[in-house]
């Protein structure tokens, strides 16, 4: 293309990171299998344990395959370049890992995935950070809450049971005065609906497991850095802690990456018209989806984003715990499992929400639904049956 005219999302993710001129002509990357390279001589031998993030050193530090993978991630992110982990988790961690150390000070949204909470509380806390949790919609009034040894601000916007949508400009601009590094995850919209890196965000984590791989069937985390230092480091990181991704898990993760805009679409707009139904519904007092006018986050959003996922959440009104399980047991469609992203529906009660100490839970029983690639009236009948049996066990 030429150079004055900038590549749309979905020619990048069609065209990220692709080379077939380099693999014989072949469409798509080979999976490279590979722990052992092998090197000519003992200058380049030994260059790869002093710069472990500049080319092909060994297996577990990148391959062709993995590449791909980050060029394509990072030219949808804006970036500089990514770093791909194990999982959305291990990408969480790590990343985390690479910017703290004893004696920092590191605040984390309320609204954070509770696995990432329970890492903060139980790892680095034994490390000697000290964690502060913060309200998700603090904004600008975050500015009270940081101190000299803040070096971390980590935010999910929106968060993926609550989702409250956070001030991202607000936060960085704040955070770029003092010298803190701002992370978030950003599994939620994926870089096709919000690039973190063009409002401040120095670092976007991503589950990959959910919508870049799309078909339940990899686990995968990657992280884009905006510039080469902060990409430095945490490759570095990444290296020294023995993170990487398995050879298939990174084809299936490019080759879903290949149809995310369209698939992402097709989950927001079933997302957005199923939450717009259940809004309307006797049995809900209130549906959490920041794409819907009247939602607390919906200005932040419709300012900030370009779409939205199908993941959202809605309040049933008083119900007992056995007519919620009676609710959701027994659906043709939407399944029950711990996850998102993928081709079909999923639902999820909140009986075990993760722990929160700055916005308490609202009264009501939480669910949370992954609209999939159905049918959106088919969807929309599995839910009135599901209600039907909620009304008869309540």
């Amino acid at each position: 293309m030429s150079t004055d005219k900038k590549p749309g999302q979905s020619t990048l993710a069609a065209h990220a990171g692709y080379d077939p001129m380099s693999h014989q002509g072949s469409v798509n990357p080979p999976v490279y299998r590979t722990s052992t390279v092998l090197f000519p001589t003992v200058e380049m031998l030994e260059r790869g344990d002093v710069k472990p993030y500049e080319g092909m050193r060994y297996g577990r530090v990148g391959t062709p395959t993995s590449k791909a993978f980050e060029d394509a991630v990072s030219a949808l992110e804006g970036g500089y370049a990514s770093v791909v982990s194990s999982s959305g988790l291990g990408a969480c961690c790590t990343t985390l890992l690479a910017f703290l150390t004893a004696g920092d000070h590191a605040l984390i949204t309320d609204s954070v995935y509770g696995p990432t909470r329970n890492f903060a509380n139980k790892i680095l806390a034994g490390f000697g950070v000290e964690i502060e949790f913060y309200d998700p919609l603090i904004g600008a009034g975050i500015r009270t809450l940081l101190r000299p040894n803040t070096k971390v601000i980590y935010l999910e916007s929106p968060g993926s049971w609550s989702f409250e949508v956070q001030d991202v400009p607000a936060i960085t601009e704040l955070a770029k005065a003092a010298g803190i590094t701002v992370m978030i995850d950003n599994s939620w919209a994926t870089p096709i609906y919000f690039k973190p890196l063009s409002h401040g965000v120095d670092l976007s984590i991503q589950a990959a497991t959910k919508y870049i791989a799309g078909h339940s069937d990899a686990m995968l985390g990657v992280t884009t850095a905006r510039d080469r230092p902060t990409y430095e480091k945490l490759k570095t990181t990444h290296y020294l802690a023995g993170q990487s991704a398995g050879a298939d898990e990174l084809f299936l993760g490019l080759r879903g990456l290949r149809t995310l805009p369209l698939r992402i679409d097709r989950h927001g707009q079933t997302g957005l018209a199923l939450a717009d139904w259940l809004a309307g519904r006797p049995e809900v007092q209130r549906v959490l989806h920041p794409g819907l006018p009247g939602d607390p986050g919906h200005e932040l959003w419709k300012r900030d984003f370009t779409g939205c996922s199908g993941l959202f959440g809605f309040l049933l009104k008083t119900y007992s715990r056995e007519a919620v399980t009676a609710m959701v047991e027994g659906m043709s469609l939407f399944k029950m499992g711990w996850s998102w992203g993928g081709y079909e529906s999923l639902i999820v009660p909140g009986f075990h929400l993760p722990a929160r100490s700055k916005r308490g839970w609202p009264d009501g029983v939480l669910i949370r639904i992954h609209a999939g690639q159905e049918d959106v009236d088919d969807l929309k009948a599995d839910l009135i049956e599901a209600f039907a049996r909620l009304a008869v066990a309540a």
